[in-house]
């Protein structure tokens, strides 16, 4: 990645709240992450509460290799080092999600737990998602999609949401009329199985429908910065909230947007 390349990759990611970094996997090593993701699957059963997302398998780097060496992946950390994220360390493991042949849409949602801390307003990330897919996306068999900018301001969709996962979306009924609902502003981020998404946690963002006969999969990795410090890079405003933070407060934790979430 040229330094021109890496600056307006980065512009993307803090305007739009994800980003794509085309051939950072190997033929050779996308072939292995392949075959080792239907290893796992086929040993686990499907839970009716992840219908939504398909298979979900937890997986620690320290328990398998081929998913440490992902983590440990030298393309991938030298595109974050490029990017000025550098300071971003990976949680220690993996979920793999599948979208089943004919599988479901997913709903939107995001995914920060962080709402009642102030810096929520960040405008920086300080929480992300790489997504590997092992196959190329389309809007076929379900693509990313992304409300971009949503990372940092508030739409009316956020206070129609249910709240995400666990805390209610993953036992909706597919007919509810707005977690899967078409958005004015969303994009579809079809990519190729080479390729690297990054994503904000706090962007929304969701899953079209698979209508094809095979199964797409995505290797998700959460990757943290583990310091409140304004980033090296950052030459821009800095919001009065996210300055005057207090560090050693205590913040709750919280899946709902509050009023550091502004319009």
């Amino acid at each position: 990645m040229t330094p021109e390349t890496a600056l307006k990759t980065r512009e993307n990611m803090l305007r739009d709240g994800y980003c794509v970094i085309d051939d950072i996997l190997t033929d050779e090593f996308l072939e292995e992450l392949r075959g080792e993701s239907e290893r796992l699957i086929a040993d686990h059963t499907e839970h009716e509460e992840f219908r939504y997302q398909g298979q979900h398998v937890n997986v620690r780097g320290e328990d398998n290799p081929i998913i440490q060496k992902l983590l440990e992946w030298e393309p991938s950390r030298q595109a974050l080092e490029q990017l000025g994220f550098g300071d971003f360390q990976t949680s220690g493991g993996i979920i793999i999600l599948t979208k089943e042949a004919k599988g479901p849409p997913l709903y939107w949602h995001q995914d920060w737990m962080q709402w009642n801390d102030p810096i929520s307003c960040s405008p920086w990330p300080q929480i992300i998602f790489l997504n590997y897919y092992l196959t190329d996306t389309a809007v076929e068999n379900g693509c990313l999609k992304v409300i971009p900018g949503t990372h940092l301001k508030r739409i009316p969709l956020h206070d129609q949401l249910v709240p995400a996962h666990e805390q209610g979306a993953r036992f909706i009924e597919e007919t509810h009329p707005i977690m899967f609902s078409d958005y004015p502003d969303e994009v579809n981020v079809p990519v190729s199985a080479r390729s690297l998404v990054l994503g904000d946690a706090r962007i929304l963002h969701s899953a079209g429908r698979n209508y094809t006969d095979e199964r797409r999969t995505l290797i998700l990795a959460w990757h943290r910065r583990h310091t409140t410090d304004v980033p090296d890079y950052w030459e821009g405003h800095i919001p009065e909230v996210v300055a005057n933070r207090d560090p050693d407060q205590k913040y709750e934790g919280s899946r709902i947007p509050g009023k550091y979430l502004k319009p």
